[in-house]
């Protein structure tokens, strides 16, 4: 029997409709405090999962009202109006009985999907992985899994050249395309796409502001992505009042656009 790997392992919830248990993880972390936002977001996932009925999560919307820490969480669900093609639910993660996250999502089944498309956007043209550079340590990687603590440990990103922000010299321009993959070798799926568009750097970071807040994070799954690494975009274009919104695409290695998001952050 082989070990569960980590987003796994991590976003498990016990317990039976309507109230189920989570046990936070550090190894999510951001910095020495809280949890990503987009693992956390990925917990409540799993809990609506258990009740709709349906594979895929579609349309995820979040909300993040205080952050939420390593230690144990409680997942309470509502499950709304279940159809033919879509089913959709309410849960809230509470932390010693106080709400933290509020998270409404819609899922579907993806493999059952069709009808008109139109693509007008391209995936971001970048160097093979292998030919990049590793975002966190700056070197070309070399083919081990990440030992970092927190959030870093548990992602690999690579990138055509660093950025400015890891050189001390933030552009001034927020935008970025990067490979990225869960570490360990876990392939993405429809549950791990809503967590992804929220765990890299954010845009801002080349703006020279290094602490950003979710306030809330609507993401879009549009497609099963296929095996192999994601290429992704992110871009904030207005930063207003210390409010910014972030942009995110995920585009998976046939180049199919399999995640969008929008989130509205706020600097400090």
């Amino acid at each position: 029997m082989t070990d569960q790997h980590p987003f796994d392992a991590d976003t498990a919830v016990t317990g039976s409709e309507p109230v189920f248990q989570a046990t936070i993880s550090d190894r999510w972390a951001v910095g020495e405090t809280h949890a990503n936002g987009g693992y956390v977001l990925s917990v409540c996932l799993r809990a609506l999962e258990r009740v709709l009925g349906k594979p895929d999560p579609l349309a995820v919307s979040a909300f993040f009202q205080r952050r939420v820490t390593p230690g144990p969480a409680e997942i309470r669900v509502d499950t709304g109006r279940s159809g033919r093609r879509l089913a959709t639910g309410e849960a809230r993660l509470l932390q010693d009985g106080q709400e933290l996250v509020r998270v409404v999502a819609s899922f579907a089944d993806l493999s059952q999907a069709s009808g008109p498309t139109l693509v007008s956007g391209s995936a971001p043209v970048l160097p093979p992985p292998q030919d990049c550079l590793d975002l966190f340590s700056g070197e070309l990687p070399r083919e081990s899994e990440l030992v970092a603590p927190g959030i870093t440990g548990r992602l690999d990103c690579r990138t055509p050249k660093l950025p400015g922000w890891r050189q001390g010299s933030p552009s001034g321009q927020a935008r970025a395309e990067f490979w990225m993959r869960l570490a360990g070798g876990r392939q993405a799926d429809t549950m791990a796409l809503p967590g992804l568009v929220d765990m890299a750097p954010p845009a801002v970071f080349e703006l020279g502001q290094y602490l950003s807040t979710t306030i809330e994070l609507s993401v879009h799954v549009r497609a099963r992505p296929a095996p192999g690494w994601l290429a992704c975009r992110v871009s904030t274009n207005y930063l207003i009042d210390g409010y910014h919104e972030e942009d995110f695409e995920i585009w998976d290695s046939t180049g199919r656009l399999v995640a969008q998001s929008r989130q509205l952050a706020l600097l400090g």
